[in-house]
């Protein structure tokens, strides 16, 4: 605030807003574990933000999306490279003994507290499914 970092505050307050309403919402403190999936939220949002105003011409609200995504991105952990995730997606295939696309579920409910934040899901699960399917 002493900056005059306008930008930087109010987004910072749009988290902090979240971060309470989750706490109203359920009636308790947040957790890290919440303040990290509040955060990738938000994260998201603002990516799906971005490609709307994109296609839609609209270069002015995306470079503001693009700002605050990156005001987001500071306080995330870091994303895991792909050869980590692939790594973990060995590990865990080989602990739960996976052979089939079927086993896919079993396969990512282990795999989801161990990247949870620390990747994108959408990407663990298609590495996933194309390994299950070979």
């Amino acid at each position: 605030m002493l900056n005059k970092n306008n930008f930087l505050r109010d987004t910072l307050r749009m988290l902090s807003a979240e971060i309470k309403q989750h706490e109203v919402d359920k009636k308790t403190t947040a957790s890290d574990d919440d303040v990290i999936n509040i955060l990738n939220k938000m994260a998201k949002q603002r990516k799906d933000s971005i490609h709307q105003f994109k296609t839609g011409g609209r270069e002015d609200l995306a470079a503001i999306e693009i700002n605050e995504l990156d005001v987001l991105s500071t306080y995330l952990p870091a994303q895991l490279s792909e050869a980590e995730i692939e790594e973990k997606i060995n590990e865990v295939i080989a602990s739960v003994q996976a052979t089939s696309p079927q086993d896919m579920g079993k396969v990512m409910s282990a795999l989801k507290p161990l990247l949870n934040g620390k990747a994108d899901m959408g990407i663990v699960s298609s590495a996933v499914k194309s390994k299950l399917s070979n």
